[in-house]
């Protein structure tokens, strides 16, 4: 008989796991001088590595979910920053040069904190004070205004001193302690449309920021979700809020996201459809686009397949400029 292959199950057979898995670090470490403890590293992350298997056998996570999460979880522990702020800064490098190409303005928006994940295993954000820092650093650094969402009244004031335009998530858009809280900074307060309301109810979470004191108001449409895992974009939306008499920001990214899927998977956005949808709200005579946008989407930490690569941005976003202009023409 022809033996065309044969198959080693090394890990823990002719192969030392536990040993080789520490060397392999090591060498990583050595390789892009991450200075922390070997052996405190491993402490921590021997058991994080394991529970996150637990939950990738049983189909809690995703693989990426797997890879990512186990080292993440570790290095915080160790309060060793990682991958945050290097993505953010990488980002905001090849947006200045997109800008300037293109001679548009950029908001540049990053969370603190994605209070709405599928799950508590799921990344969720550097947290209030470190996304801040950063924040701060993007600002002197590219001299962007900046924009963030918030989820608690107390956060407003704080993201209020670094950010220029503070957001209230869809899911929240009715909240009026937040709605205050954010208005009473006197940043300008970005309303997302709830998935849940008719785009003409918007005036209320509108009026609310009114009768605190604030009128400097965008809204962001966001699609309607219909109970199955779907979000529809109805281009009258669009109308239906530009007569409240405020600026209308499409978010096209989060537009293709399919509820119920977890963001990393490959099945959790459809990306395929950004150019068609762009352009339908472009015409239709919104006012600014909310694009996420990331070097890598498929190991973006959250929303990665729905997210825009930051190096197809510019001939993404060429042809709506010129929508744009026609429009505005007529």
């Amino acid at each position: 008989m022809k033996i065309n292959h044969v198959f080693f199950d090394l890990d823990h057979t002719l192969w030392d796991f536990e040993k080789n898995s520490a060397l392999a670090i090591e060498t990583i470490f050595k390789k892009h001088a991450i200075n922390v403890d070997l052996q405190q590293f491993l402490f921590h992350y021997v058991p994080i590595n394991i529970k996150y298997w637990e939950l990738y056998r049983v189909d809690k996570i995703t693989q990426f979910d797997l890879r990512l999460g186990r080292l993440k979880d570790t290095f915080q522990l160790l309060n060793y920053e990682i991958e945050d702020e290097k993505i953010m800064m990488d980002t905001a490098e090849k947006l200045r040069e997109v800008s300037e190409r293109l001679n548009i303005n950029v908001i540049y928006k990053s969370s603190f904190l994605k209070d709405n994940r599928s799950s508590l295993s799921y990344y969720d954000g550097p947290g209030l004070e470190k996304g801040m820092r950063i924040l701060a650093k993007v600002k002197e650094q590219f001299g962007f205004p900046l924009l963030t969402d918030i989820h608690e009244s107390y956060q407003a004031a704080i993201a209020g001193e670094v950010c220029d335009v503070l957001q209230i998530p869809a899911y929240l858009c009715m909240q009026s302690s937040l709605l205050v809280a954010a208005a009473k900074t006197g940043k300008v307060v970005n309303i997302k449309h709830g998935q849940f309301l008719a785009p003409d109810n918007m005036k209320h979470p509108l009026q609310k920021c009114i009768d605190a004191g604030n009128d400097q108001i965008i809204l962001t449409e966001r699609g309607y979700v219909f109970g199955y895992n779907d979000l529809i974009v109805d281009p009258r939306s669009f109308f239906h809020m530009n007569n409240l008499g405020y600026p209308v920001v499409f978010d096209v990214t989060h537009c293709v996201r399919k509820y119920g899927i977890p963001s990393a998977d490959a099945k959790g956005g459809a990306r395929e459809f950004l150019p068609v949808l762009s352009r339908a709200g472009v015409a239709s005579g919104i006012d600014g686009m909310f694009i996420e946008t990331h070097p890598d989407p498929s190991k973006a930490l959250c929303d990665a397949a729905s997210q825009l690569c930051v190096y197809d941005l510019e001939e993404f976003l060429k042809p709506l400029i010129e929508i744009h202009n026609v429009v505005r023409k007529y």
